[in-house]
């Protein structure tokens, strides 16, 4: 069982609270590179108020290798805690089966990813004119190999924190599986806080961010490790990076269109939330032969 298997005598929740610590820490270290980055580029005034602005004065590939960077260096914070301060194995932090099941990984990532598409190929036929083709080889292909290479590592170091080490972490706490669920969900909601889509969309943007935590954090459970939830999130972030940006998405790249489009609110929370999550849910309890969904979410 996913959450039960690190229920042991010795790992307690203070643990998980300094491990947690640590991995901010190891976090802070890969930002290292950006934050000079930025003050190269503004002449050392930095200006807190207007960090988003400055770091788009970046080329937009090198922003978003020093952007990964972090995730880059959390993904072995989590490393350098499971083994040393927990003295476990780090595959318990992905999974209760012996090992990855990258079978799920890449279903789950081919299916979410052949529907962003879909849903992108609907909106341009809707509003062409909302859009506007940015395709270009010089600057896309650095994109698509630094995309391919590092944005998995971005998305699976927020699986391994949030679906993976904090949800075992409030397990140990609460000794169930609901509020690790729902404090999580929050807690993923609230990392994306400082979102430009936050400033487009409005506060009620953050129920997308929980909601997806909320989703994510329920198969991962039902399922019993993360493979699902991984394949997910970098299909997600990856092809999103690919295909579109815009002037307010947090991953600003030259990516094969520009939405210049007014941000919908409640469309994207119909489509996401409504729809396709739903639906995916239901492809992945069929193909999974899910059973015993409530007491493993309880």
């Amino acid at each position: 069982m996913f959450l039960e298997q690190v229920r042991i005598p010795t790992n307690t929740f203070l643990k998980y609270v300094m491990g947690t610590l640590v991995f901010f820490f190891f976090t802070l270290i890969g930002q290292i590179p950006i934050t000079q980055a930025i003050l190269s580029v503004s002449e050392g005034a930095f200006d807190p108020s207007d960090s988003i602005g400055m770091m788009n004065s970046l080329p937009s590939n090198q922003r978003l290798f020093l952007q990964m960077l972090p995730f880059v260096v959390s993904f072995f914070g989590l490393w350098f805690v499971c083994h040393f301060l927990h003295q476990q194995k780090f595959i318990a932090l992905f999974t209760s089966r012996k090992t990855l099941d990258w079978k799920r990984v890449f279903f789950s990532f081919w299916i979410w990813g052949i529907a962003s598409v879909a849903l992108l190929l609907v909106s341009y036929a809707l509003a062409p004119e909302e859009y506007i083709l940015n395709f270009r080889w010089k600057t896309f292909i650095p994109l698509f190999f630094l995309g391919v290479l590092l944005i998995p590592i971005q998305t699976t170091s927020e699986e391994l924190l949030f679906r993976g080490y904090l949800l075992q972490g409030f397990g140990v706490l609460f000794k169930n599986r609901w509020a690790p669920l729902l404090v999580t969900s929050v807690l993923f909601g609230s990392l994306h806080f400082a979102n430009p889509e936050v400033a487009a969309f409005g506060l009620g943007i953050m129920l997308y961010y929980i909601g997806t935590g909320f989703f994510l954090g329920m198969i991962s459970l039902i399922d019993e490790g993360l493979e699902l939830a991984i394949g997910f999130h970098a299909a997600n972030n990856l092809f999103g990076a690919l295909l579109i940006s815009s002037e307010w998405s947090a991953f600003q790249t030259e990516a094969v269109f520009v939405f210049t489009g007014r941000p919908s609110l409640w469309s994207e929370l119909i489509v996401s939330i409504g729809v396709c999550f739903p639906l995916l849910f239901y492809v992945f309890y069929k193909k999974y032969e899910w059973s015993s969904i409530i007491k493993k979410l309880t």
